[in-house]
This record gives structure tokens, C-alpha cells and sequence, in this order.
């Protein structure tokens, strides 16, 4: 059966701003030398929320993804987890916490199987290792995400590229994280596999995860994400409800332009929708048989 698409912005209700953030960011900078990569950064993400952090290349995306994932200490800032504030120094520590990344290389071996995978790091063993019990928990883990693999023993090299990120994600929630980041989760994949990565983000929210997911997709993000975080030049410039927001926003926010292709098309739309209610009866008849 071919993978369902996610339901358009529209379609989905609109998600309330939550009160009480799972976490939050705020005023967090990073520099690297005389570079600064992020000034004053703010940012909440709810449980079962889906929050899609946008920007052009060198926005600072991936340094904040970094910064979450304990790869880089802020300089400056507070980010809070839960009720309390707290230090992420090392990646360890930010799986401890509860905050899972998928890089969007995926780290996966490819000579090695699904189940492998799954558990390399963390094998199951008493005296020697569990395959069994490993393959169980696979399975029951891919079918609680509805995952579309055609078996847990074949090598992640027979995969398609869907699969592979299913299974990248599969691995993070082993470690039973509240937030989970994706970085650029789509990339490079074709409908299908995007549409089912895309259902597979639905299920994380589903289950209660808060969801930071990075993309260039304008389409992907309108589709699941109920907010949209803008960052321009390293800062904040912005930030939407996906379920209103439209695509011409976003762009002028990421861009810093409102005079871009997105909006003079959506303009030119608009003016056509406006002359064809302005002209008479008898004009657009006649249009509407040519």
C-alpha cells in the first residue's frame, strides 16, 4: 500500500502556544572567534508539538542543533528543560536529559542489519548478547511507529532512503527521549519516502515528543509542523503558525525581503483572482469558453 500523506496545514487543527514549554531557549549566543553564530536566540517546544526551524544557509541552524545536542556550550544564555534550567556539556549528557538527535548523515552502518543498528552501542547481554530479546524490541519499536521495513535482518545498504531515516529515528527513541531533533529529515528523498517520513514525524508527535525539526522544504514544514521558528543571521526573525502562516511570509522572513519570486508569483495570482471578479458576466463567460 502506498505511504498516506500527512494532512495539509489547514486540515489539522490549529495547536494552541503552549503555557508551559517541555524546552526553552532564551537569549542563547555562540560565537566561534570574531563569527557569531547565534545572538540572543529564543525558542519553546511543547510536548507533542512539532516546531520547524527554518533559515537560509548560515542562519545558525545547525550551530543551535549543536548547541542542544551538547556538541558546543553556549557562550551566553539560559535553556531550560522542564521546570528547571540546565547545562548540556557533552552529547551524553543531552541523551540523559532526554533530547535525541538525528544528524542528517543518519550515522548508520551499512554493512550492518536493522537490528544491529538499532543497538550498536547499547546491546542487550547478561553473560553474552540478547539477539533475541534485541530482535523483539526492534520489532515491537518499528511497528508502535508504523515503519515500512521490509524485515529487521537485512543490511541497512538494502534500504531505501525513507527507511533509513525511519530507522535512524527508530534508534534515537531507544533511549526514551522527551524532544527530538531531525536535521533536514527529507533531504534527498523522493515523494513517496517523504511523505513517509513526514507520517513517521505525525506518530512522534502522537506520542507525546516535542519535535525540532531543521528543513529548506517550505511544503514539508506546512505540512507538519504547527510552528515555524525563523532564524536570519544568526537571530531570531520570526516565528509562525504553520497553520496560517503562508509561504510568501516565510520566505520574506528567511530571505529579509518581501520582494522575492514566492511573493511577486502570489501578487500576480492575486491580481488575476481580482480582475476576474471585477470584470462583468458577459467577459468572464466568454473568457471561460476560450
Amino acid at each position: 500500500m502506498p505511504p498516506t500523506s500527512p494532512l495539509p496545514a489547514s486540515s489539522r487543527p490549529a495547536s494552541p502556544r503552549p503555557a508551559d514549554p517541555l524546552l526553552s531557549l532564551r537569549g542563547v549566543s555562540k560565537s566561534f572567534g570574531a563569527v557569531a553564530a547565534l545572538t540572543g536566540v529564543d525558542l519553546d517546544v511543547a510536548a507533542g508539538e512539532v516546531v520547524a526551524l527554518v533559515g537560509d544557509n548560515g542562519a545558525g541552524k545547525s550551530t543551535l542543533v549543536k548547541v542542544l545536542s551538547g556538541v558546543h556550550p553556549p557562550d551566553a544564555g539560559t535553556i531550560a528543560f522542564g521546570p528547571r534550567e540546565v547545562r548540556i556539556p557533552s552529547p551524553a549528557a543531552a541523551q540523559q536529559l532526554g533530547i535525541a538527535t538525528v544528524f542528517q548523515d543518519l550515522a548508520l552502518c551499512e554493512n550492518l542489519n536493522v537490528i544491529q543498528n538499532l543497538f550498536l552501542g547499547r546491546e542487550l547481554r547478561a553473560l553474552r548478547l540478547d539477539d533475541v530479546a534485541m530482535e523483539v524490541r526492534a520489532r515491537a519499536l518499528l511497528a508502535q511507529l508504523s515503519a515500512r521495513i521490509p524485515a529487521v535482518d537485512v543490511p541497512v545498504a538494502a534500504l531505501s532512503g525513507g527507511q533509513r531515516q525511519t530507522v535512524a529515528i527508530a534508534r534515537s527513541l531507544l533511549g526514551d527521549p522527551k524532544v527530538i531533533i531531525l536535521d533536514e529529515p527529507t533531504a534527498a528523498l523522493g515523494v513517496a519516502q517523504t511523505a513517509e517520513v513526514l507520517n513517521l514525524i505525525e506518530r512522534l508527535r502522537e506520542r507525546g515528543l516535542g519535535v525540532i525539526m531543521i528543513s529548506h522544504n517550505m511544503a514539508d514544514v506546512q505540512a507538519v509542523a504547527d510552528t515555524v521558528a525563523v532564524l536570519r543571521l544568526g537571530r531570531n526573525n520570526g516565528v509562525f503558525d504553520a497553520a496560517t502562516a503562508s509561504a510568501e511570509e516565510l520566505v520574506a522572513a528567511i530571505t529579509g525581503a518581501d520582494d522575492n519570486v514566492v511573493s511577486r508569483r502570489a501578487g500576480r495570482g492575486a491580481a488575476a483572482d481580482d480582475g476576474r471578479r471585477a470584470a462583468p458576466a458577459g467577459t468572464r463567460e466568454r473568457a471561460d469558453h476560450e
